[in-house]
């Protein structure tokens, strides 16, 4: 008796516990069906907006055909026609002529000069025809707008299912901030910074009051070192001993995404501090040979890693364009090769105290002075090596969206 009032015990405690359980599986289960339920709630709101803004821009883009329509085949009409009243005239007044009788000299004289009028009136109405249709744009817009929608539906696709960039998963990457609303904020951002947690895509604009003599500016984007110096204004911002130049845009928060164009020659891409002194000599004023500075060098060879004076040689292929994402937070500076769409990581700079001492004297370097440049705003910065070195910020691809957003 006393072993079966246990196991009825027991078998009381079990079901009082599977009671306890079944209720909170119960609220478990509600609750994820509550969960999803408001999750389809605003996946289908968000689509219903996209197609609302989709629906407007083939409305837009429709109307600006028919306009251009309209306004060229107008002209086009009127040209048309006046060609058409022209030949008919020429050939009454040549028909005229022609009908005069040989003997009838006065009336030949009078029909000749009609007709001799009729050929110098060469009065066509005024064309203001352009070498293209403007409205044949519309068809490169138009795929570019396909192309970008159906890369960011991919890559967020992608993310979804937890696939990163090369090879990692976006569980191994920094969760990215999933509170942005509706479509509005989506389209700013730069298919590429998907892949990197919390990055907005930063536009840099190069700074003339800070650019060696030996750089050309073209417009706020380009530079490209020459031979004979430019006539620059003074500026106690500018660099006096090294061909470099500034972005005029700082950074003291966030995290940061550009992309550099390297087009010809030796170029250094990085970061300094907003209060380095340009005046410095040679040795201390460039890129990544003072504690103030850190960059990413392509020297013909191989792409190299700066900073504090110490370097990194980095076993990569050339790649045309160059990612740098900067993680203020995180004190962290990446630099990706890009091609294709497809981001392939140079280097991190970061410290790391898993790194020996001993082991790699370039990280120990990081370790132990590189997150202070990180106590002082930055500014994106261009060293500029070997005669005709040229780069462009951009870039400005079909894969890429036009329009980013300003941090």
């Amino acid at each position: 008796q006393a072993q079966q009032a246990k196991f009825l015990s027991n078998v009381e405690n079990e079901l009082e516990e599977l009671a306890v359980t079944i209720a909170q599986t119960r609220k478990m289960v509600e609750l994820i069906k509550g969960v999803a339920t408001k999750e389809k709630e605003r996946v289908e709101k968000l689509f219903a907006e996209a197609s609302e803004v989709l629906a407007t821009f083939q409305k837009e883009v429709a109307g600006f055909i028919e306009d251009g329509e309209r306004s060229m085949l107008g002209e086009a009409e009127a040209d048309l026609r006046w060609k058409e009243e022209r030949r008919a005239k020429l050939a009454q007044c040549k028909q005229n002529l022609e009908n005069v009788p040989s003997t009838d000299t006065i009336y030949f004289l009078q029909e000749f000069q009609a007709l001799k009028i009729a050929m110098e009136d060469n009065l066509s109405p005024a064309s203001s025809f352009q070498n293209e249709l403007n409205f044949t744009k519309c068809t490169q817009a138009v795929c570019t707008v396909k192309d970008i929608l159906s890369a960011a539906c991919k890559n967020q696709w992608d993310r979804l299912q937890g696939k990163g960039v090369d090879g990692l998963s976006f569980q191994e990457m920094e969760e990215g901030d999933q509170s942005r609303e509706g479509w509005g904020n989506f389209l700013p951002r730069h298919p590429r910074v998907f892949f990197l947690p919390r990055a907005v895509a930063f536009i840099i604009d190069l700074d003339s009051d800070t650019a060696d003599k030996f750089i050309q500016l073209f417009g706020t984007k380009g530079a490209k070192r020459v031979l004979c110096p430019i006539s620059y204004p003074e500026s106690p911002t500018r660099f006096i001993n090294c061909e470099q130049v500034l972005g005029v845009n700082l950074m003291n928060r966030g995290n940061y995404y550009w992309e550099v164009e390297l087009i010809d020659g030796w170029v250094s891409i990085g970061v300094v501090t907003e209060d380095f002194n340009p005046r410095e000599a040679y040795n201390r004023s460039r890129l990544g040979r003072n504690e103030k500075s850190c960059c990413l060098q392509w020297n013909g060879e191989n792409y190299v890693a700066w900073f504090g004076g110490s370097e990194s040689v980095i076993q990569q292929p050339f790649f045309h364009t160059i990612g740098v994402f900067l993680e203020y937070s995180e004190k962290a500076l990446t630099f990706y090769g890009v091609k294709d769409s497809k981001m392939t990581c140079l280097r991190q700079l970061k410290a790391s105290p898993f790194v020996k001492v001993q082991s790699d004297p370039f990280q120990n370097k990081i370790n132990h002075q590189f997150a202070s440049l990180f106590s002082s705003k930055l500014k994106p910065a261009f060293f500029l090596e070997s005669v005709d070195a040229h780069l462009q910020i951009g870039p400005l691809k079909k894969d890429c969206v036009s329009v980013l957003k300003r941090r």
